[in-house]
């Protein structure tokens, strides 16, 4: 196990009802004006909107509004964003919705005190000061309402990059498990999606002796199989919906992979497509996932015999590991197929022309660093050949 330090210092407030307390943590943690960020309508028509209204007009609180937070989140809104944030002397950011209200959140809190383009952050600069955000979860996925990380796609030739920082995790997040259960079947299935791939990402590592958080990733993926399928059979399901969503803030705030090596190269992968397409984010990890890990078995086939074994039940062929490997494999993408996830370009809108232009981009584009993965180092040439097999 490596050395490591974790600081994850977010206040969660868990349960039914729990967003009419949003004035009061707001208050806690220091916000007098609030800006209430949100992407669809779907906020207002169900009423949230205003319950969130409500409960800061309890503690006098004042606020401004910005919707229009979209599904992989665009830097105009962003700018648009810490524009209105430093006319109106906003000192609090309350996002409401998934991760794409929350990460165009985060981005907006780290542009606010800064002078230049908060796009500096996306290529690299150091995140050190924000002001400050909480979070209402309406979907449980990207899991950034406990994670210090955002993904934006910038809009002037479509980079889609992430930044990090300790000051972009939220003072508090609200999770009421209640809010996921109007979802469509396909959002709660791609943002399941997502939370596995975030477990998986850690979960391939290179770094020896990390049982603790190797039997953490698969407990949760164990919760995922068991859980998923109920809500996709009963959306109310309650219960379900709690342990999804637990997991899912799990999966991302990193407690699971402290002390060990992460790749993020299906993340990397995913991006340029979600980019190019604008296809559900989850929904292109449930394509990436497998085409990745057929392509790089070879590198460590144990790790993935151990997953096919503690995950799936697959039986251990001890003669020839690399069986027990691949079952595993057919395993997630069989889960995949029932719960209604793609699997291939073409159920994404992708085309095979643009295969090399996305993985030049996903290799130099907007500072890139000329491969992704830690796992294994991908270049162009095995990001092409990844992408070829999900055709």
């Amino acid at each position: 196990m490596e050395n490591f330090s974790f600081y994850s210092p977010t206040y969660f407030v868990f349960g039914k009802d729990t967003e009419s307390q949003a004035g009061a943590y707001v208050k806690k943690f220091g916000g007098t004006r609030v800006l209430l960020h949100y992407g669809s309508n779907s906020a207002e028509k169900s009423g949230l909107l205003d319950r969130v209204k409500k409960s800061l007009d309890l503690e006098n609180i004042t606020y401004v509004q910005l919707g229009g937070a979209q599904p992989n989140p665009r830097s105009g809104l962003v700018y648009t964003g810490i524009k209105l944030c430093r006319q109106e002397k906003v000192d609090f950011i309350l996002a409401i919705g998934g991760g794409s209200a929350i990460d165009s959140a985060k981005a907006i809190a780290i542009g606010v005190p800064y002078e230049g383009d908060f796009w500096d952050f996306y290529q690299g600069k150091e995140v050190v000061e924000g002001i400050k955000i909480g979070t209402i979860l309406t979907i449980a996925a990207a899991g950034s309402e406990g994670s210090g990380g955002s993904v934006i796609t910038k809009e002037e030739g479509m980079f889609k990059r992430s930044a990090g920082g300790d000051c972009m995790r939220p003072l508090f997040s609200i999770l009421n498990p209640e809010l996921t259960q109007t979802l469509p079947p396909y959002q709660t299935a791609s943002g399941s999606a997502d939370i596995i791939a975030h477990i998986l990402e850690r979960y391939f590592t290179n770094t020896k002796n990390v049982e603790v958080t190797d039997r953490l990733c698969e407990s949760l993926l164990l919760t995922m199989i068991n859980e998923v399928p109920k809500v996709m059979k009963d959306p109310n399901d309650y219960e379900a919906r709690a342990n999804i969503m637990w997991a899912g803030m799990t999966a991302h705030n990193n407690i699971v992979g402290v002390g060990r090596q992460q790749d993020w190269a299906s993340h990397n992968i995913e991006h340029e497509l979600s980019a190019e397409y604008d296809c559900a984010h989850g929904a292109g990890l449930a394509v990436v996932f497998p085409a990745w890990m057929k392509y790089v078995v070879d590198h460590d086939v144990n790790r993935f015999a151990q997953i096919a074994t503690r995950v799936w039940g697959c039986q251990m062929d001890f003669e020839n590991p690399k069986n027990t490997a691949l079952k595993g494999i057919e395993c997630l993408e069989k889960f995949f197929v029932s719960i209604g996830m793609p699997t291939n370009f073409k159920e994404l809108g992708a085309k095979e022309e643009d295969i090399t232009k996305m993985a030049n981009v996903a290799c130099f584009g907007d500072n890139a660093v000329g491969y992704v993965g830690n796992f294994v180092r991908l270049n162009q040439e095995d990001i092409e050949n990844i992408y070829r097999l999900m055709l």
